[in-house]
């Protein structure tokens, strides 16, 4: 088996939730971020971010505005000394019934594709049940973050998560303990 991968939630997850966020202005890392990630790469975790975007396909902003929020988040974490292996985002509406967007799992097996690992082998991180869904149709192991108030962002657990975590770096935390 090849490297193994975290598959990680953007917005909630890595950064603070800005509804439809379009001005890399707005890009803050939430807290403990830097060191779980660096964490994670310490016990040879490749990182990739899947995101869904629909704002782009709700033209409430455009895929070059993503792309420049996407190189202020790859700043902010070159800050805290973390390089991501890639960022996959989704541009769609739930309504074009697309096979990238979360809970599908075409991002996931682009990046699988294009970065050469096994989607089941992975580690899925996020804050909505669409993330844990996603983890659950490719075999992967699922953390969900309960998010910045501590609540879990979609209300009754209809599908459980592997792992509940206050955040990403409880999740390091965790791997470490899984993989050594």
């Amino acid at each position: 088996m090849g490297r193994r991968f975290v598959l990680l939630d953007r917005d909630g997850t890595l950064i603070v939730d800005r509804h439809y966020l379009a001005d890399p202005q707005g890009v803050e890392l939430l807290p403990g971020v830097g060191a779980g990630l660096r964490q994670m790469r310490e016990l040879g975790l490749g990182l990739v971010v899947i995101t869904n975007q629909s704002g782009v396909g709700r033209g409430y902003f455009t895929l070059e505005q993503v792309e420049q929020v996407h190189q202020r988040l790859g700043q902010l974490l070159a800050v805290e000394q973390v390089q991501l292996d890639g960022i996959y985002s989704c541009p769609h509406t739930p309504a074009d019934g697309c096979s990238c967007r979360k809970p599908a799992t075409g991002l996931v097996e682009k990046a699988a594709s294009e970065l050469d690992f096994e989607p089941q082998s992975c580690f899925v991180v996020g804050d909505r049940l669409c993330d844990v869904e996603l983890g659950r149709r490719i075999g992967a192991t699922t953390f969900l973050v309960r998010g910045e108030t501590g609540q879990i962002n979609e209300g009754k657990m209809a599908m459980a998560p592997d792992y509940l975590v206050a955040g990403v770096g409880e999740v390091g935390a965790i791997l470490a303990g899984l993989l050594n």
